[in-house]
């Protein structure tokens, strides 16, 4: 048997329980955090700063969470905080008592913030099975995930790194390796992240707030008409929708000339477009004032724009935004 497996575990019984039980099927793996990790500060720091964070979030439904591992396993508290978060709709029972229904239960749960995540199941840091074992890693990693997501400005505790052991059973027997693994983002790469994309955090939160917070479309609709009205408003013009004043490229251009300073000669774009072509024009040239500007770190169809792809023209009208906005305040 690999030594590292015997060295990783300090407590006996936590050993005998790997040999005597069928915890772990020939050919599956299994990451554990070594003993040698559990009385790491930081790590105590994050599981006490997402115990708070939940109760903080469910405190209107009475939820109250002690302890991460089992506290989470059955999908309740995880049911509660998706809806109050993301506001989506699990349609699932909210309590369940089986583990056949417990297991049900996640599974809906965790496919639906699969796709809310957009990670394929490769990518996945945790699953059914581990979240039900009352894993502690998997639900860290689920945890911070979802913070991340649903709120993207919580300062969640950097650098939180722990050792881990993957076991997995073979025809010779147990193998093991051994790894270092963060759970929460290394601070300095973030740093500097940022200092090459000063928006993209809010970019990121824009994109999540788009794809998971339907509900909250409308305000921040009526946001960004406001912001783009508060400008172009100077030249006489009234934008009151987005999806068609913005297809033909013209009160795109006008916001930036405003916002960015730029004289639009009447000889580089169509004031009136009578076609399709005359549209595209316009918008492309709008991206690419943009993109030379440094605002647009993102591809964007201009067809797309044409066509009047709300979310589409969302996301660049809030380049615009999240830059002058900061500006004006």
């Amino acid at each position: 048997m690999d030594p590292d497996f015997l060295n990783a575990f300090t407590q006996p019984s936590t050993l005998d329980q790997f040999l005597t039980e069928d915890i772990i099927a020939k050919g599956e793996k299994r990451k554990l955090i070594k003993p040698t990790s559990s009385n790491n500060p930081k790590l105590e720091e994050l599981k006490l700063f997402l115990t708070e964070w939940i109760n903080r979030t469910l405190k209107e439904e009475h939820i109250v969470v002690k302890s991460l591992e089992e506290d989470l396993y059955d999908g309740l508290v995880l049911h509660h905080l998706l809806e109050n978060l993301g506001s989506l709709k699990l349609d699932v029972e909210k309590i369940a008592l089986t583990e056949k229904k417990q297991r049900k239960k996640l599974s809906v749960i965790l496919e639906v913030l699969a796709k809310c995540l957009q990670l394929e199941e490769s990518q996945l840091k945790w699953s059914v099975e581990s979240i039900l074992a009352k894993d502690l890693l998997s639900t860290l990693h689920l945890l911070v995930a979802i913070a991340k997501h649903f709120e993207p400005t919580l300062a969640l505790p950097p650098n939180v790194q722990v050792e881990t052991i993957t076991i997995e059973t073979t025809s010779r027997g147990l193998k093991t390796s051994n790894a270092v693994e963060y759970i929460t983002e290394n601070k300095e790469n973030i740093e500097a992240q940022s200092s090459k994309c000063w928006h993209c955090q809010e970019d990121y939160a824009f994109d999540e707030l788009l794809s998971c917070a339907p509900d909250k479309l409308d305000a921040t609709k009526k946001a960004l008409l406001q912001f783009v009205d508060q400008h172009v408003g100077k030249l006489g013009l009234n934008v009151k929708d987005i999806k068609s004043q913005f297809s033909d490229g013209v009160i795109l251009l006008l916001l930036i000339g405003q916002l960015e300073g730029y004289f639009l000669n009447l000889r580089n774009f169509f004031l009136t477009p009578a076609s399709t072509m005359e549209m595209l024009h316009n918008v492309n040239l709008a991206l690419e004032l943009l993109a030379e500007g440094g605002l647009l770190n993102f591809s964007v169809n201009s067809e797309d724009i044409v066509n009047g792809d709300t979310k589409a023209i969302m996301r660049v009208l809030h380049c615009l935004y999240s830059k002058y906005r900061t500006k004006e305040e």
